[in-house]
């Protein structure tokens, strides 16, 4: 992770003052950081009325379809077939990604693009919630 660089760094910074001050903040910047970035991380969930990404929200009657992508066909959804329209929430360090279509004519959004380590279990809750509604 390129967040441990930050170990390294503040080393070469203290070292040649205290040594052991050198390893404390090191340490302890280190988990400042890791703890920020859990904090900080979006989280993406689906009620019956809407699927909620970061602070972003979907009302699950404008939903359209929605398709999962894995390896290659993840790349190509993330590259070369991106429509620049498009709503994204992707990680780079996430392989796998949904894709949702918006069925909303004020909403000049196609669709939008989420990372995600389960994506049959987000699909299905979305499906699940798109069934409770009809």
């Amino acid at each position: 992770m390129s967040t441990a660089l930050i170990i390294p760094a503040c080393l070469l910074v203290f070292l040649p003052i205290n040594s052991t001050v050198g390893v404390i903040v090191a340490f302890a910047a280190y988990a400042v950081i890791v703890v920020l970035l859990i904090v900080s991380t979006p989280a993406v969930t689906v009620s019956a009325t809407e699927l909620v990404a970061g602070r972003a929200r979907l009302p699950i009657a404008v939903i359209g379809g929605v398709e999962g992508f894995t390896k290659e066909a993840a790349q190509l959804e993330r590259g070369q077939r991106l429509d620049a329209r498009a709503w994204l929430q992707i990680r780079g360090w996430i392989d796998p990604v949904i894709k949702i279509g918006v069925d909303d004519a004020a909403d000049p959004t196609p669709y939008w693009l989420l990372s995600t380590r389960h994506p049959d279990a987000l699909i299905a809750a979305i499906e699940h919630a798109r069934s409770e509604r009809a």
